[in-house]
Formats: structure tokens, sequence, C-alpha cells
């Protein structure tokens, strides 16, 4: 089994409120929820209006197929953030069990 973790990091350069950066996040993370088989969430930068950073987990029996599962939500996220862009991205392949 192989765990993949990311974590990505959202430049919001259109927000001027949390509720404004919250309203963005939630969007996103519900949509990529709903879309993929994938766990995603908020992890910091909460009381920053301007940044945010999510963490995506994935699951897979393959660590090729893991890594393109990261690689989707990664893209899409991408994709959905409309005030503002795409910072750093960390991706890492833990190996569990035999």
């Amino acid at each position: 089994m192989t765990i993949g973790v990311a974590r990505v990091t959202l430049y919001l350069e259109g927000t001027f409120s949390l509720k404004d950066k919250r309203q963005i996040v939630r969007s996103i993370t519900q949509k990529a929820r709903n879309q993929f088989n994938a766990g995603i969430a908020e992890v910091e930068d909460l009381n920053d209006a301007r940044v945010a950073t999510l963490a995506v987990v994935v699951v897979s029996n393959d660590p090729n197929h893991a890594q393109e599962m990261l690689q989707t939500v990664i893209d899409f996220i991408e994709r959905r953030v409309e005030l503002g862009v795409l910072g750093e991205v960390d991706t890492e392949l833990i190996p569990y069990g035999n």
C-alpha cells in the first residue's frame, strides 16, 4: 500500500478578508472531495487572508497510481483558483505495510 501526500500552497491575490478566503477554500475542497477519492483539508495559514495551504491525501496499492492521483487533484486545484495562483507544491509517497 502507498500513501500519497501533497502540500499545496495557494496565493490568493484577490481576497481581502478571511471570509472571502474561506469561501474560496471551502469551494475548492468540496469540489475536490466530490470528484476524487481523496482527503483534502486546509492545514496551515488559517488566519492569513492571502495564503491557503492545503493537504491532499490518497491511498493506492500502486505508487505510480498514487502519484497520478495526486497530480490529478493538484491540476484540478490549479484550474479552480480564480483569484490567485498556485504556489509551492510538495509531494511524498509513503510505502506502508509489506
